[in-house]
């Protein structure tokens, strides 16, 4: 459930409720309510709204660069950490100085258990 107290698509449900108000009677006010008031709150709402699709686009298109650039840096952290690797060994204390964990300090593997091997069924 959403907590916004509005729904998603305002925009167009009070274009369509002036629209509609309009065609029925201009004239008509429903108390202090007046199709007046929903122009105006409409107008005043357009702007914004496109300053925030605008700020969306600009944001999305910064998300994409960073993730360029971390791509293109994860791949150059990887090379200099197997070039340390290669020059002085998987078990040195460079290796671990850049990053990686030293062979020594790894846990071995766990061996899984094998699965018990189920008996014939007897025939009688």
């Amino acid at each position: 459930m959403s907590n916004k107290a509005f729904p998603t698509d305002i925009l167009k449900q009070a274009q369509q409720t002036l629209d509609a108000w309009k065609k029925i009677d201009p004239g008509l006010s429903l108390g202090d309510l007046n199709p007046g008031e929903i122009e105006a709150n409409l107008n005043k709402l357009s702007p914004i709204q496109s300053r925030i699709n605008s700020l969306k686009a600009e944001l999305t298109d910064q998300h994409n660069q960073r993730d360029d650039v971390c791509v293109a840096l994860w791949a150059q952290v990887k090379r200099a950490r197997a070039g340390i690797k290669g020059v002085y060994g998987d078990n040195s204390s460079q290796y671990e100085m850049m990053g990686g964990t030293r062979l020594s300090e790894r846990k071995p593997a766990a061996r899984k258990a094998a699965a018990p091997a189920s008996a014939p069924a007897k025939t009688e």
